[in-house]
């Protein structure tokens, strides 16, 4: 589990295939005297297992399932990418509950300046659009961020300072694909309306929405 708060913009050194997938060599400036082979580690949002450990560097292993959801499929030497250690019991949330479990990837649409922030529209397909809220959590790249708005599969970020001077996100440009976590809230919501438990019946969402309760 993670908070969607970027430790540290690593640089991948080395890609590789390995067992139908992509190792990736990846140089931090996390300590790795921190960092245990097994630890999890999300990277640009995808939660990855650290294989080995070597001076400033780690390995981690993308497979089929990952590169085929995530943009890590196209990871390349010189790329860089958001890093963040597992969530520590008792740490403070500062972002959102993350899993690391990349939904699907989504595409920039407009990215530009706007004052002291930075505002990107993102796609999404449609499947994975309805489970994003204005004034919700979402994670881009393994960034927690907040929809300001939506307009059909689009969503609006607006990225403060902070955030920008910290991860790479305002470098994302009309065409990018990001990797999308949406909030895991609002699909357990959806499983349990859409499958009552058996002999009770249930409300649908639309019933719900019918009488002014979502």
């Amino acid at each position: 589990m993670f908070t969607g708060l970027v430790e540290d913009t690593g640089e991948i050194v080395a890609v590789s295939p390995a067992q139908g997938g992509l190792e990736l060599r990846i140089r931090t400036r996390i300590p790795m005297d921190d960092v245990a082979v097994g630890d999890s580690i999300a990277v640009d949002g995808v939660c990855l297992t650290a294989e080995s450990t070597k001076g400033d560097t780690f390995t981690a292993t993308a497979g089929r399932e990952t590169l085929a959801r995530s943009s890590l499929a196209a990871a390349r030497a010189g790329r860089r990418v958001h890093l963040e250690r597992a969530l520590q019991l008792g740490a403070r949330l500062g972002g959102h509950l993350v899993q690391g479990h990349v939904d699907c990837t989504g595409t920039v649409m407009e990215s530009r300046s706007a004052g002291e922030s930075w505002v990107l529209w993102i796609d999404l397909p449609a499947h994975e659009a309805r489970y994003v809220a204005a004034k919700g959590s979402i994670c881009v790249d393994g960034i927690s961020l907040t929809v300001n708005e939506v307009r059909d599969t689009r969503f609006r970020i607006n990225v403060v300072p902070h955030t920008s001077e910290v991860t790479t996100i305002t470098r994302r440009a009309p065409g990018d694909r990001v990797n999308i976590e949406v909030d895991i809230l609002a699909k357990y919501v959806e499983r349990l309306l859409s499958r009552p438990e058996p002999g009770k019946g249930g409300l649908s969402l639309e019933t719900l929405i019918r009488n002014g309760f979502a």
